[in-house]
Parts: structure tokens; sequence; C-alpha cells
């Protein structure tokens, strides 16, 4: 017993102040018990102020879940001193291998994090683990409370606001990304101005007034807030979704026309949506083929299409003068083209041009973000919705944020 006493003592890395009393090995329940308790030796100070005082008396027995051994779940039992500080009154000790009323050892939390990350799902994890949803929700949601303290912004200069649906009933979520380092920031409901401050008022005042530039789309809400809270920044109303709106164009003129010609059991359109949506170069030989057939067709599709792909040169320019000449010759394209949802994209772009000239000076683009989408869909559908957003938020946080997540005995 004295040789298995060492072992774990070496193992759990304790010290002076704490000894295994006893060791209980169940079979049949698969488990291992660690008793703990303070040496008699054992000097103790205030957890408050570090002062050295004497010993009131010990807190109730309390468990910790701790790596396991073999194939035992192993678990450290203890009742934590409780110290009587002249200046701070009576103060209960830390247990050295786990965090304030924690239920888990740091190396558990540890261990856990890195198979939340690494399992397809969390339902998966929480059967490797032996954990509960809740519980691996717990760990998850320290976790990110502690990646969020020890986040460095100091370099932030790029980001980009977006927004994602969330639930039925046109719900959205907002979301803040570092668009240089590839990290969801921040995620917050709704998508209206408040939303978009509390995302800005996350990263603190003198982040927001240090980055130079934010991609977002045309959404005022967005625009109002970052002109307050951040009125250094330029705006980019970025291709992303410039190139987004104008396929949506495209495709509404694509249905009405298609509705037209079934009528006349035509179905020239039937089947061809990808094609009109698609940049040429994503297509394979046999798309492009079919593609070729009907594109120079004389459809209104056709002319649509036409206009999407002449504005993309648009983005190949060097010079902003030379973008905006450009532009103003392919408006008054679109202005007399008498194709309505194209003429809609065109005025919203013509209308705010200058913040979409603002690319190329600040080259940067929510297409980055929208790598996360995938994630953050399998996030969703992995949990089967989400009844309260604070879980879908430390969800996103924890698998999209870049941040350090262990415990901090675990990482330095």
């Amino acid at each position: 017993m004295n040789n298995l006493q060492t072992h774990y003592r070496m193992l759990l890395g304790l010290d002076d102040a704490w000894i295994i009393d006893d060791i209980q090995i169940s079979l049949e329940d698969q488990r291992i018990q660690i008793q703990l308790k303070t040496s008699p030796k054992a000097n103790f100070a205030c957890p408050d102020c570090q002062k050295s005082c004497s010993l009131k008396d010990h807190a109730p027995v309390r468990e910790w879940r701790h790596l396991d051994t073999m194939q035992f779940e192993t678990l450290l039992v203890a009742r934590l001193p409780r110290t009587r500080c002249p200046d701070c009154g009576v103060k209960t000790i830390a247990a050295p291998w786990g965090t304030p009323h924690g239920r888990f050892t740091l190396m558990f939390e540890a261990f856990a994090i890195r198979v939340l990350q690494a399992a397809a799902s969390v339902q998966q994890a929480c059967v490797l683990l032996r954990i509960d949803w809740n519980t691996a929700q717990t760990i998850m949601d320290r976790a990110v409370a502690r990646g969020l303290k020890r986040r460095d912004l100091t370099e932030l200069k790029h980001v980009g606001i977006d927004e994602k649906s969330f639930g039925k009933n046109h719900k959205y979520i907002s979301l803040m990304t570092d668009i240089d380092a590839s990290r969801v920031l921040e995620v917050t409901p709704g998508h209206d101005e408040s939303s978009a401050d509390v995302l800005w008022d996350s990263i603190g005042e003198e982040t927001a007034h240090q980055v130079e530039a934010v991609a977002m789309d045309m959404w005022w809400s967005f625009e109002n807030s970052t002109s307050k809270k951040a009125p250094q920044a330029a705006i980019v109303h970025d291709r992303f979704h410039i190139s987004k709106m104008l396929n949506d164009g495209v495709d509404k003129v694509r249905k009405q026309e298609h509705r037209l010609l079934l009528k006349e059991n035509d179905k020239t359109l039937t089947g061809t949506k990808y094609l009109w949506v698609s940049n040429p170069e994503n297509l394979n030989e046999k798309q492009w083929a079919s593609f070729e057939s009907i594109k120079d067709l004389n459809l209104k599709t056709s002319r649509a299409w036409a206009i999407r792909e002449q504005f993309r040169f648009f983005w190949e320019y060097t010079y902003t003068q030379n973008a905006r000449k450009f532009f103003k010759k392919w408006w008054h394209w679109v202005a007399r083209c008498q194709l309505k949802p194209m003429k809609i994209a065109g005025k919203a772009i013509h209308r705010r041009l200058d913040r979409v000239l603002t690319w190329f000076k600040h080259p940067i683009s929510n297409g980055p973000s929208e790598g996360f989408n995938s994630r953050i869909q399998s996030i969703k559908s992995a949990a089967r919705g989400f009844r309260k957003f604070e879980n879908y938020r430390t969800r996103i946080l924890f698998f999209c944020g870049k941040l350090d997540l262990l415990p901090e005995k675990i990482c330095h």
C-alpha cells in the first residue's frame, strides 16, 4: 500500500502539505477513490492576504473527478482546511489539484477540453469521457471564460461584423471576427444596432479605437454602431456580400423567367440554378458544356448573368479612380437593363459606392468568416438546436475563438 500511495502521490504532484490517507478500489463499480488529508506538519496561509495563520477546522467532504486509472473512474476525496485569519476571517484553502468550487481536477478538465475539441460532436465526447451534457457544457463555459480573460487583442487591426440565422422565426445572431487571425471574437443575439454595440463593447474602447477597417454587409445597424463605437475605422462593404447580392439578383431573374417559360412548356432553365450562380472557373467540363449551350441564348437570365460577370472586373483595378470610372459605365448599363432584381442590387451598390471603394485601400472581406459557417452549422445541428443562446455562444467561442482554454497550471 505504501508503494501504491507513493505512486499516486507522484502522479498527482502533491506537495508536503498533503498525504494520501487511503485508496479504495471497487471492481464492481470500476472506480478508485483516493482519500487525501492534510499533513499534521503543514503550514497554512490565508488564501486572500497570504499571511501565515492558524488552522480552524476542515470543510465538509468533497469529491473531484480525476483522469481514469486504466479503465477505472478515479475520484479524489478530501476535506479542505479552513484557516482563521485575523484580518480576513475564516477562509477555505483551495485544492492544489483543482479550482475553487470546481468538481474536476485540473488534469481532468484539460483532458476533457482536448477530447471535446477533437471529437466529432459533444455527444461523442461525453460518451468517451463518461460525463453528461451539462457537465460538458460547464467545462466549456469555464474554458471560454478563461480564454477570453487571457486573450491578446493588441494587434487587432481588421474586424468583420456579420449576421447568421439562429433558431426559427427569423432569429439572428451577430458575430465579430478578427479577419487577420481568422477567429471569432464575440457573439451576441439579434442583429440590430444595440447588438453591434455589444460586440464593440466586448473588445473594450481602447481596442475598438485601434481598429483600422471593418468589413460588413450593407446593413445600416452595423454601419451606425461602427461609426459610433469606432469612428476612426474605415467601413468596407466587402466583395463577398456584394457578390452574393448580385448572385441573388441573377437567381431571381432566373426564377421569374423559368415560371414564364414553363407556361409555354419550355424547360430550358430547369435544373440550371447552379450553373448561373457559380463562377465559370468552378464548373467542371460537363457542367461548362451544359452552360455554354444556354448562356448565349436570348434569355433575360443570360443578360442578368452577364451583368454579374462584368462586375467581377471591378475588383481587378489597382486605383480607386479607375474602379470608380468602371463602375459608372457598369451602372449606366444596369440602369437601362429592365431587370428589376439587378437594378435593385445595382442601386444598393451605387448608394454606398464610397464604402465599396474603400476595399482598394483596405482589401478585407468577411469571406474568411464565412468559413466558420460550416463549423457553426455543425455545432447547431449536432446539438439539435439550442434552447439557450448562452450555450450557443460558448460553443462558437470554444471551437472558433482560438482561445487559450486549458487551466493555468496545465498551460504553464
